[in-house]
């Protein structure tokens, strides 16, 4: 049977989301007993269980919503046919079970230059899963990004492809974080094209493009042509990053990743 450690080690390696869901203490008669766990995948999939039943689609649910908002949950429940009229549990015990979620946002960053470098190593430091695509084998190295999860060296429009594969019907690739700093406004609009296309229209959890307001005006009247939706271009941040004057690339990725922290966190 597949360890459920195992398991939580390989999502956490490939950066899904994922819950742990521990009976922490019992009471009279319980299905579950005290440590039993089950570890709920993104996709509603899990591995272990905590009793089994009404009890345990309870859980499913509780730990998908764990997942959407990082916040864990201390769920009671106690085991009777009055809370429960069409289980037919007549066991009468009391549980409680701890719902940890295991989220590492995922972070994709087009472009292996000096501000990639610089975000890749501050972002993995504060908790995503961070992957770098470049066109040119220079730049896509584990030397040049060693603290990046994983590195592409693929054409953009692969590396868009890459980027927006998911594991499961429940794994999303809205729910990631996509930061466009290529070398020339051609590719930067290049991804942007295929963004909107792999992502059929919908806008990510967050999208941010490197480059002054004239660069996104002109941009946005070249991408509005092709048949790129107002409404994706609108959710595009261009000038990307909190406003702090930041003039290094260290300085950049401080703006970027702060910004990227107040999306994660719903500020």
């Amino acid at each position: 049977m597949l360890s459920i450690w195992k398991e939580l080690q390989r999502l956490a390696e490939l950066g899904s989301s994922c819950a742990l869901c521990t009976i922490v203490s019992t009471q009279g008669s319980t299905p579950g007993k005290e440590s039993m766990k089950m570890l709920v995948r993104a996709d509603g999939s899990f591995l272990g269980t905590v009793g089994g039943g009404c009890l345990e689609a309870e859980v499913l649910e509780a730990a998908l919503e764990s997942m959407e908002d990082e916040r864990p949950r201390q769920l009671a429940f106690a085991l009777n046919e009055r809370d429960y009229p069409d289980s037919g549990l007549v066991c009468g015990g009391q549980l409680e079970i701890f719902v940890d979620p295991q989220v590492k946002p995922r972070l994709f960053l087009f472009g292996g230059g000096h501000i990639s470098a610089a975000l890749a190593s501050l972002a993995k430091g504060v908790g995503f899963h961070v992957s770098v695509a470049d066109d040119r084998e220079f730049f896509a190295t584990a030397d040049k990004h060693p603290d990046a999860d994983a590195v592409y060296c693929l054409s953009f429009p692969d590396a868009v492809v890459e980027s927006c594969k998911t594991e499961g019907p429940g794994d999303d690739a809205t729910t990631r974080y996509f930061v466009v700093c290529t070398r020339g406004h051609q590719d930067d609009e290049l991804i942007l094209a295929e963004l909107h296309k792999a992502l059929a229209g919908r806008a990510p959890k967050y999208l941010g493009m490197v480059g002054s307001r004239a660069k996104r005006a002109t941009l946005w009247k070249s991408l509005t042509a092709d048949g790129v939706a107002p409404g994706f271009l609108d959710a595009v941040q261009s000038p990307m990053g909190l406003s702090i004057g930041a003039r290094t690339h260290e300085e950049i990725a401080v703006s970027v990743v702060a910004e990227l922290i107040r999306v994660r966190r719903g500020c």
